[in-house]
């Protein structure tokens, strides 16, 4: 469970390391009300993710369990990978990545270039994670969740903080949804100010089966976004703020995904990765229709993907 406080301690924490991502304001003509882009995709990476890595990592060394010789380890289809070899990177310590055999090569490619140690954990993101335990164990590195860790998802939360700082007052918020670590933060940084709505992909339902079950359960995971929103279960984290803070969920195709992204570029020319066009599918597509005069924002969490699949 994680707090507003929590999120603006990280935001201390984190300060002057990472960018302060810009606000787009959408076409006024298309949607009932005001609608703005959270540019996270403009983040350290390419992610919103470097902002809970950097909180996690600068954490461990204030509490003394940061070892220079063996570093970080963390288990990512990409992006929270890339993140965290950001933020080790940053400390001068190594990070050891463990990857599923689907991380696409544009994702893999950067983990190296940043200095990262790539290996290759399975056919799913939970096979590289038991790999990543693992290796933590049997080294003593830093491990850091993709997702299900407070420092993790607090840190994310700090871009609620900087949303609500640049807008003033919103009505919502559209989050893409995976395992849950994004929308926990900003759900917790936004509480009592503005709703948040999760959007996930129909293929990888994480949120909605867990409220459905009331815990936190297994789903089959496949579709175009499962890269970046291919976690098997939501986190425990990400359920509990998702409860308390009253947060819903709704779904959208393969295919809304795939045609919001490419109006992102088409109308604004933004390019994002198909986990971050989630959100805006809930508009494109009438899975989240708001009301006359609603403010909403949707956050653009992630870049990391080829620009030629766009036409």
């Amino acid at each position: 469970m994680i707090t507003r406080a929590d999120v603006e301690r990280a935001a201390r924490t984190t300060a002057g390391l990472t960018r302060v991502t810009p606000v787009l304001e959408g076409d006024p003509e298309v949607f009932p009300g005001p609608v703005w882009f959270k540019c996270e995709f403009m983040q350290h990476t390419g992610t919103f993710k470097a902002r809970g890595a950097l909180n996690r990592v600068l954490a461990a060394k204030e509490r003394g369990e940061l070892n220079p010789d063996v570093g970080v380890v963390v288990a990512s289809g990409g992006n929270a990978g890339l993140a965290n070899a950001y933020a080790a990177a940053q400390l001068g310590v190594p990070a050891t990545v463990f990857v599923p055999a689907a991380a696409p090569a544009v994702k893999v490619h950067k983990l190296k270039a940043i200095g990262a140690a790539v290996v290759r954990g399975g056919a799913e993101y939970a096979e590289a994670y038991q790999a990543a335990i693992k290796h933590a164990q049997e080294t003593g590195a830093v491990y850091c969740h993709a997702y299900d860790q407070p420092e993790i998802a607090a840190g994310a939360g700090t871009a609620g903080l900087e949303l609500l700082d640049q807008v003033g007052g919103l009505d919502t918020v559209l989050v893409a949804v995976g395992g849950g670590g994004l929308m926990a933060g900003i759900a917790a940084a936004v509480e009592g100010r503005a709703k948040v709505v999760a959007v996930e992909p129909e293929t990888a339902p994480t949120l909605q089966a867990a409220l459905a079950a009331g815990a936190p359960v297994d789903v089959q995971v496949s579709g175009v976004a499962a890269d970046s929103l291919g976690a098997r279960r939501i986190g425990d984290i990400g359920f509990s703020v998702a409860v308390r803070a009253g947060v819903e969920s709704v779904l959208v195709s393969d295919a809304d995904i795939i045609d919001a992204r490419q109006k992102l570029w088409d109308d604004y020319r933004i390019i994002v990765e198909h986990g971050a066009a989630a959100a805006y599918a809930a508009l494109t597509c009438g899975a989240y229709v708001p009301g006359v005069g609603e403010r909403v924002a949707v956050i653009l969490c992630g870049a990391n993907t080829d620009p030629a699949t766009l036409t």
